[in-house]
């Protein structure tokens, strides 16, 4: 068994791959398992992984898997979870890159603690500028429940920090059926799998390491196109309701995933001049139709604890529902 597999999706990213293949290296050991993932990339990625792989080989173990079709990052990182043989898990993308050393530290942190998951801070990376972003919990280095890290529902918390790639796995959440995210999924895929993985873990620790380099503003990534698979996040975050309502503690819990539904579909009423117009106008209706279906007492305390710009948003749409609910 490897210490630690490491999974890394790959779409038509010919200009980074090389920069986190090199990465990889830096990191290689010859008690971990590089799983690189290509996604029915159209551009010369599949080439650059194929020679990496055989590359990477003399450092560590290293499987290459192609697709046959496209499926989305959720579905590249299920088949890297299938394949995945590793006592340890993380994941990476395939247009970020590591510093140095970074999984040795990793696997470290996951040994000295114990515990099901870490979880760890991060570099945003746009252009030339770098940023710490940290994990939204004070308590460094100390085993404790994960769900006592989901609340409290008017502050950033650790669900609210929902990179997959920004932490390390134990393999027993992959054999209680924690690690899978839901498939087919083409953004927001994160959401439901950080939700899960807070209510139904039994441990994990925040470690303060910074050895992951997300980039941001890449033109490709799917977060900069504005057509309908930006809309999955409505199709997330209605799996985190549906889920959450089902959980003992739906009472406490409940107020928090209804706030942050709220807010992110505000964040995108609020940019919605960057999607397609008929996109726009999905995107309005779908939003609508998912006010409907919230919790209503968790949805009224939701807008009022919001600012006036987003809860007019938010409350105009809960108008338009009920108008046209009682015309009909």
């Amino acid at each position: 068994m490897p210490k630690l597999s490491v999974i890394v999706p790959f779409y038509n990213v010919q200009q980074y791959a090389p920069d986190t293949l090199r990465s990889l290296r830096l990191n290689a050991d010859r008690d971990f398992e590089f799983i690189l993932v290509d996604d029915h990339s159209k551009d010369e990625t599949p080439a650059i992984l194929e020679r990496a792989a055989e590359d990477l080989s003399d450092v560590a173990q290293v499987r290459y898997i192609r697709h046959e079709r496209n499926g989305g990052l959720a579905t590249a990182r299920n088949t890297g979870l299938d394949a995945a043989q590793g006592e340890y898990l993380t994941f990476l993308d395939g247009d970020d890159w590591l510093a140095p050393g970074y999984f040795t530290e990793l696997v470290s942190a996951m040994d000295d603690l114990g515990c099901d998951f870490v979880r760890t801070d991060h570099v945003q990376a746009t252009a030339r500028a770098r940023s710490v972003s940290r994990v939204p919990i004070g308590r460094r280095w100390e085993v404790f429940s994960p769900r006592e890290a989901i609340l409290p529902a008017h502050r950033s918390t650790s669900v609210d920090y929902a990179y997959a790639w920004a932490g390390a796995y134990h393999r027993r959440l992959v054999d209680k059926g924690l690690l899978h995210f839901t498939d087919g999924l083409r953004t927001a895929e994160d959401r439901p799998w950080i939700w899960r993985l807070h209510r139904e873990a039994e441990s994990f620790a925040v470690v303060s390491l910074l050895g992951v380099f997300y980039r941001r503003g890449v033109a490709s990534s799917l977060t900069q196109i504005g057509d309908v698979r930006q809309l999955d996040f409505i199709r997330a975050f209605d799996q985190v309701i549906e889920e959450t309502a089902a959980d003992r503690d739906a009472g406490r819990l409940l107020p928090k995933a209804v706030r942050t539904y709220c807010a992110i579909i505000a964040h995108h009423l609020s940019n919605e001049d960057r999607f397609e117009p008929a996109v726009a106008r999905q995107l309005r209706s779908m939003s609508a139709a998912a006010i409907k279906r919230m919790p209503q007492d968790a949805l009224g305390d939701a807008l009022e604890a919001m600012d006036m710009d987003r809860s007019s948003k938010l409350r105009r749409l809960r108008r338009r529902v009920t108008t046209t609910g009682a015309a009909a």
